[in-house]
């Protein structure tokens, strides 16, 4: 038997030196060290041998035993290795090799324009306010003097969920929500900037979503000249120093009187041109005083609360400050457009 167990350990470290892979070491270990093994077979015979015998023999058998389980683990780490150093050289890289670019993106051209006329106003003690786009009609219409069957509405047709559910046609309703909050006790300054939604038909100039920001101020005796001089600094700040305006009467049903505010034609300095029509006049926005009934509807007595309000298009003051000709560019997303106004 001690014969067997000495025999049995040379075949086995002979068929572990001669394996090349992790699967033929694995099938060594099964065939000498497994249950069924040549080894397990020599220590079920043990009964046989005298007690004197027994103790050798076993102690035999586990240094066999030992010897083979070694052998195969100190294979199994030189061949893991070797495959490990193989793949390197297959996966190696080289280091001198100029780094790929990666392409780095930037905000939108509107985000930047809606930022840059956050950072105006908020300069000027506005606060930014936000609101649901899915709007109520009586916030949308009704809290703004726009009753139900008001001619006015037909201006802003839009997306209806419901007969009182509604896609938002103007951040308005934010004000008349600021104002409620207000309990017609407290000054209101403010700007609302956010996507709103017509029923219109996409064109050049024309988009059924596009962003609007709005502002609205409230207090006791606001007026018309403070309308002025804000309208002013924005239209200095977004297209340079040199810019006058001029307010001309307009209709708006929450407003009252109201006016459409133009800017003085940076392309001609005023001569007229292509891009004012020849008139030396852009057309900006649109404002005006808050209606009485605005204000009432809100909780503010309006014979000692005024206000003004004002609303722009940021998609209108990016196309006249970068001279883009169609509002449709903004939401195609071509990046050989978009990437012209990373760093704008």
């Amino acid at each position: 038997m001690k014969e067997r167990l000495q025999e049995l350990e040379t075949e086995a470290l002979g068929k572990v030196e001669k394996s090349g892979t992790i699967d033929e070491l694995k099938q060594v270990r099964v065939e000498y060290l497994g249950k069924k093994g040549p080894i397990t077979e020599v220590l079920r015979g043990m009964g046989k041998l005298s007690k004197e015998e027994r103790p050798v023999i076993g102690q035999l058998a586990n240094d066999v035993r030992e010897k083979i389980s070694d052998a195969i683990d100190e294979k199994q780490t030189k061949l893991e290795d070797e495959a490990l150093e193989e793949q390197l050289k297959e996966e190696s890289i080289d280091v001198t090799l100029p780094g790929r670019p990666v392409q780095v993106g930037g905000p939108h051209l509107l985000t930047s324009i809606i930022e840059e006329i956050e950072d105006l106003f908020l300069g000027m003690g506005f606060e930014i306010k936000e609101g649901p786009e899915v709007e109520t009609d009586y916030y949308n219409f009704e809290a703004l003097n726009l009753p139900k069957g008001h001619p006015a509405r037909d201006m802003q047709d839009t997306f209806y969920i419901t007969e009182e559910l509604l896609m938002r046609t103007h951040t308005s309703p934010v004000q008349a929500r600021t104002m409620g909050q207000k309990n017609g006790t407290e000054p209101v300054k403010m700007i609302c900037p956010g996507k709103v939604y017509r029923r219109d038909t996409d064109d050049a100039t024309h988009s059924h979503q596009f962003t609007q920001i709005e502002g609205l101020l409230v207090d006791e005796h606001v007026r018309m000249s403070d309308l002025k001089g804000v309208l002013q600094t924005f239209a200095r700040k977004m297209f340079g120093a040199e810019r006058e305006i001029r307010l001309r009467p307009s209709f708006f049903p929450f407003t009252e009187p109201s006016v459409e505010m133009d800017i003085s034609c940076k392309m001609c300095g005023g001569e007229g041109c292509s891009v004012c029509k020849g008139t030396g006049w852009i057309e900006i926005l649109g404002a005006g005083m808050v209606h009485p009934n605005v204000l009432e509807m809100a909780g503010y007595d309006s014979e000692k609360y005024s206000g003004f309000a004002f609303g722009m298009g940021p998609e209108r003051i990016a196309m006249l400050k970068h001279g883009i000709d169609d509002i449709r560019h903004f939401y195609t997303n071509d990046v050989r457009f978009l990437s012209q106004y990373h760093k704008a």
